[in-house]
């Protein structure tokens, strides 16, 4: 009896140590930060010829969006009645963006983000074009575009919290977290690689000029999403995230290591990713686009 004792207590004793050193790795691992969930969908405009049609597209993108919910959402290729309805059937994002061509004319580069979790702070446009100040500049068929915002986190304490900010918050904006996103759509076909390139090359360039100025100044971390058109290797590619001889700090990372696809989220930063995911959603094989959407949850850490 007293051995089975004293082999219980060693048991015993075991389990806690274990449990001790599971509990720290779990905190060490607890890393501090704001979770972000983000998606870039090619929507498919609302093609007469394609099937399903855009009536029966509509309600499972709908379902889709609302299975993932993510924060926010880059768009390409959706018409005015297609933003117009996705809108209307979720009421909980808000939408930002315009057509290729301005205003509601052709097809839009729309951001769909949470009304309840994110203020926008400043929202552009320019066109992939020599003259990107000009809307709709660019070829007379198929523009196109980028829209970017500047976002912050809504600190919103929860009930019985105390708020981040005192009384007179003047000059104290240290508790808001703020960050960019660019969504864009490139230019498609075999004879548009220059195109596409000094696509990179302009979008690169628009980048850079949002750096903060000095080690003062607090960093905001960017995402770029969209439709690429590109291939991971491409040269569009490298202009984005270098290849294995850069070594300049202002490249971007994509989400998933060594690329995959044509869609893709990158970022700069201090970011993590914790989860990405190609969507394989459709209902008895049919699909809401010919494009799967892109589904990334990120850590934007301290």
């Amino acid at each position: 009896m007293r051995h089975l004792k004293k082999l219980v207590s060693l048991t015993v004793c075991g389990l806690v140590a274990l449990n001790t050193l599971v509990t720290a790795q779990t905190d060490k691992n607890n890393e501090e930060g704001r979770t972000i969930n983000l998606m870039t969908y090619n929507l498919k405009f609302a093609c007469p010829t394609y099937k399903p049609s855009w009536e029966v597209r509509r309600e499972m993108q709908v379902d889709m969006i609302r299975k993932y919910d993510p924060d926010i959402i880059g768009t390409q290729e959706g018409l005015k009645e297609q933003i117009d309805y996705l809108q209307e059937h979720l009421p909980e994002y808000v939408v930002i963006g315009e057509g290729r061509k301005g205003g509601d004319d052709d097809e839009h580069m729309a951001i769909f983000f949470k009304r309840d979790k994110f203020r926008l702070r400043e929202m552009r446009s320019f066109q992939l074009s020599e003259t990107p100040e000009v809307i709709g500049s660019g070829p007379s068929v198929n523009p196109r575009m980028v829209t970017w915002a500047r976002f912050a986190f809504i600190n919103r304490p929860a009930d019985g919290e105390d708020s981040p900010y005192p009384m007179d918050y003047r000059e104290h904006w240290e508790n808001t977290q703020e960050f960019y996103l660019f969504n864009t759509h490139f230019f498609s076909g075999t004879g548009q690689k220059l195109a596409k390139l000094n696509s990179a090359k302009l979008i690169m360039e628009r980048i850079n000029s949002l750096n903060r100025f000095g080690e003062w100044t607090e960093e905001r971390p960017l995402f770029l999403m969209g439709d690429f058109n590109s291939k991971p290797g491409s040269e569009v590619y490298k202009t984005f995230v270098g290849d294995e001889h850069s070594d300049d700090p202002f490249s971007l990372n994509d989400s998933i290591e060594g690329g995959r696809g044509i869609d893709w989220i990158l970022y700069h930063g201090n970011v993590k990713v914790l989860h990405h995911e190609s969507v394989d959603y459709n209902v008895d094989g049919a699909y809401p686009s010919d494009h799967k959407p892109i589904f990334v949850k990120l850590l934007i850490t301290d």
